[in-house]
């Protein structure tokens, strides 16, 4: 349950960099009416002092941790806060819903820094891709970086543009326009343009924001979000599930927004890579018990764009304990070991999926006899890849899959 501590009403009202002026009526009025006043230290100076409340504050940090406590301090008090644009986009807003509860936050919007910089570029609102790169890596691009498609970053500060020009040619999207729009709204307003490959570290206001017109490099090959990306994209050492297998197991466990995967005997991590690349609020655990795989676990999920997957270097059944209940279940390796399958089974939520792929008489057994007691699909896969033979081309077969696919009820 969210802390029930603090004042009964939370007023969020959003700012720009226009300060008071742009400030709606019912914005500048839900300020003269409070007592206290929290925000960042460049935004309650925004606000004149004859309309300031005559308590104000700074954010603490980190601010997570201490904003329970400051909160109570405020038990009794009109309490006002100040946000950047929409309080309630990557916002404050959003935090403190889930600490108070929505009928204890009243939110007042200004105009979000995505309205004003597609508004300034000429963008679709609902055409461009949003991430916030404060306090989040930028890696999280990844996912959406393809020819045509466009981009705000929501930026962190001045190093920002230079992360993201970088991450973009690295990736072979050099070409890109990459546009900085600082203080947007502002008197100091003003737009910078230059291809990521030649952005070269210019200075830059630290209220920005980042937007890219994504273009490749001839020859740059996609990265699409459906499942079965190319076995190249990972470091493995063999302990892969290949992409024909892959994005049949992708299928079966059915990713969907806000849901949990547990990828058990994870390899290269490559289940839950796909499952987190999906849809951003997919989450994923990745257990493995080799600690050389499970880093690169964590390297391959950074560069394909989802680097929040936990990664848990320990051996399972023993490594499940503790984790939050799955709504998927991929066993992927150590399907024979004495008490794992049953754990899996005893974790999963009801409506939830497992899905189990065996390569092994012993393992095909083992699942013969679980179908046998619970049902679901058991499914032989077999892929073979054409191959040169000689001066001619021929079938390489791949080892078959015996792919054993339930639902819980």
């Amino acid at each position: 349950m969210p802390p029930r501590s603090g004042p009964a009403v939370v007023t969020v009202v959003g700012i720009g960099a226009d300060g008071w002026d742009g400030l709606s009526g019912a914005a500048r009025a839900a300020l003269r009416a409070a007592t206290a006043l929290l925000g960042s230290r460049r935004q309650i100076e925004l606000i004149p002092p004859p309309e300031r409340p005559a308590t104000t504050g700074t954010w603490p940090t980190p601010l997570l941790a201490h904003l329970p406590r400051l909160l109570d301090e405020h038990r009794g008090r009109h309490l006002a806060v100040l946000a950047s644009g929409d309080p309630m986009h990557y916002g404050i807003g959003g935090t403190l819903v889930r600490l108070l509860g929505p009928d204890r936050v009243r939110a007042v919007p200004h105009p979000s820094v995505v309205s004003l910089a597609c508004a300034r570029l000429g963008w679709p609102v609902e055409e461009v891709d949003v991430v916030s790169a404060v306090g989040r890596p930028v890696q999280l691009l990844h996912p959406l970086i393809h020819p045509g498609s466009r981009l705000l970053v929501l930026s962190a500060g001045t190093t920002t543009p230079g992360e993201v020009a970088d991450l973009l040619t690295a990736r072979g999207y050099g070409p890109s326009p990459l546009t900085v729009l600082e203080q947007l709204g502002g008197t100091r307003e003003q737009l910078r343009t230059a291809t990521a490959q030649d952005w070269g570290g210019l200075d830059v206001d630290p209220l920005n924001v980042v937007a890219v017109d994504c273009r490749a490099e001839p020859g740059t090959p996609p990265l699409p979000r459906v499942p079965g990306l190319p076995d190249d994209v990972y470091q493995h050492d063999g302990q892969l599930t290949k992409r024909e297998i892959r994005a049949v197991t992708l299928a079966r466990l059915g990713p969907l927004p806000g849901q949990l995967l547990w990828d058990i005997g994870a390899g290269s991590g490559s289940i839950a890579i796909e499952w987190s690349r999906a849809h951003p609020q997919c989450r994923a655990v990745a257990v493995e018990h080799d600690a050389r795989r499970a880093e690169r676990i964590a390297a391959n999920a950074a560069t394909l764009g989802v680097p929040g997957i936990t990664v848990v270097a320990a051996a399972a059944p023993q490594a499940l304990v503790g984790l939050d209940p799955p709504d998927a279940i991929f066993v992927g390796g150590g399907v024979t070991t004495t008490g794992l399958l049953d754990a899996a089974w005893s974790a999963l939520r009801p409506g939830g999926r497992l899905v189990v792929n065996a390569v092994t008489v012993e393992s095909e057994a083992l699942l013969a006899g679980w179908h046998s007691r619970i049902g679901g699909d058991l499914t032989r896969i077999a892929v073979n890849r054409a191959a040169p033979v000689g001066g001619f081309t021929g079938w390489r077969p791949m080892m078959p899959v015996t792919q054993w696919a339930v639902e819980r009820q």
